[in-house]
């Protein structure tokens, strides 16, 4: 995203309840209460689902991402998530 672009200007890139898969290892940066700074709270690969969709700033979406096996829910960013549903690229059929 360029820095005179805004995110809230598309639609969200992911659905509610969408099952989606982290590109990269999130790491506490300070706003995930109970948890020391710097520490690992999931790993690239891992499944969750979208909970919820917010923004931040006023620019771009902010997906809450229910990671069940771990049992927490983290803010995640669009370039942090790839949708992990097997039919999300295209519905469409060739007739």
């Amino acid at each position: 995203m360029q820095r005179d672009e805004y995110e809230l200007d598309s639609e969200p890139a992911f659905d509610l309840g969408e099952k989606v898969r982290l590109r990269k290892q999130i790491k506490n940066d300070g706003t995930f209460p109970g948890r020391d700074i710097g520490e690992i709270l999931a790993k690239k690969g891992e499944i969750g689902y979208v909970a919820s969709i917010g923004t931040f700033l006023q620019r771009s979406y902010i997906y809450a991402v229910h990671f069940l096996e771990k049992g927490i829910i983290i803010g995640c960013r669009e370039k942090e998530l790839e949708s992990a549903e097997e039919n999300h690229e295209s519905n469409v059929t060739d007739e």
